[in-house]
């Protein structure tokens, strides 16, 4: 997504033709004050990763964060062009994103690539574009393969992450004990298309992808440390990392904290529609009783992720800090 000031430079491009020359000075004039609500929003974005980031690291200090999307918290200020964020660099393993490459149709998002480009040097970057012409698929995975990045194809019947790709990027049998060492991963985050949670289990366990992401739950209830521990092992006998998916930015109506009172507004934090996604709402993610539910407790969805013996977590929706100020 490209956030703040470049979205309203390329919206004032396409008006100024229509508005006189002192409509769009005032258009300008209200930018400061939006401007400032999502820089605040991201530095608090920022502090909740490096939070969780050493909470979950109190327990084991190898654990694994990924946060999708969000490139500009890695930078100061949430300002690319300026100095890189050590503090929430040194929280995180690696940043994924997604369309890059391919949105709609096969065109490169510079202002991301720019971002990542600057990142990768200090974290692994896992891109997965939604291609709609399977034509494309060996193009955007050139291109990724040229950048050094790891590419997760998703086509026509997999733009929701329920499916496992038959083709396995640079596979290999290497055992991989740091995400800096993946050649490649898996995104599974719906399991709708396994009956039982064996079958589940065992698709996994039967591929060769580096690391899978997959839902801490199955059918409501977490997975086990024995059952994450089943599908650890590549087929071809290497170790691989096992990474749960965590919405961090977004409240979801069907996740175990959820209270059926409450609505939009109520509690608080509860703060906008999730456009595209009925269950989800955005929320005032530095609120305390939301982070509570995130981290800092035995019954916090982190320690949760943890108690499961999962690898790390893969932070969604961080970029609530642009989204709740913009559409």
């Amino acid at each position: 997504m490209n956030y703040t000031m470049q979205n309203f430079l390329s919206f004032l491009g396409k008006v100024k033709k229509l508005l006189p020359l002192t409509a769009c000075l005032l258009l300008v004039s209200f930018i400061p004050m939006k401007e400032t609500k999502t820089t605040k929003a991201g530095l608090k974005m920022q502090e909740f990763v490096i939070n969780i980031s050493k909470y979950a690291r109190s327990f084991d200090a190898d654990f694994i964060l990924i946060p999708q999307n969000g490139a500009e918290l890695a930078f100061e200020k949430l300002n690319p062009n300026g100095k890189k964020n050590t503090a929430y660099l040194n929280a995180i393993d690696g940043i994924a994103v997604e369309d890059l490459f391919y949105n709609q149709k096969l065109k490169t998002d510079m202002y991301r690539l720019k971002m990542f480009q600057k990142i990768q040097s200090d974290k692994k970057v896992l891109v997965s574009d939604f291609i709609s012409d399977p034509k494309t698929v060996e193009i955007v995975e050139e291109i990724n393969k040229q950048e050094g990045f790891l590419f997760l194809p998703r086509t026509a019947s997999n733009e929701h992450y329920k499916e496992i790709p038959g083709a396995v990027p640079n596979e290999n049998a290497e055992n991989i004990i740091a995400l800096k060492d993946a050649k490649n991963y898996l995104y599974l985050l719906n399991a709708e298309n396994f009956k039982t949670k064996a079958k589940y289990l065992n698709a996994i366990a039967a591929t060769n992808y580096d690391v899978v992401v997959i839902d801490l739950f199955y059918d409501e209830v977490p997975l086990s440390a024995k059952e994450v521990e089943s599908v650890r092992t590549k087929a071809n006998g290497g170790k691989r990392l096992v990474i749960s998916y965590i919405n961090i930015g977004a409240a979801e109506n069907w996740r175990y904290y959820w209270n059926g009172n409450w609505i939009l507004n109520d509690p608080v934090w509860i703060k906008k529609k999730y456009a595209g996604y009925a269950d989800e709402f955005y929320v005032q993610f530095w609120h305390a009783d939301w982070q509570k539910i995130i981290y800092g407790n035995e019954q916090s969805y982190v320690k949760k992720i943890v108690d499961s013996g999962f690898d790390g977590a893969f932070l969604d929706n961080v970029e609530a800090f642009y989204f709740l100020y913009n559409n």
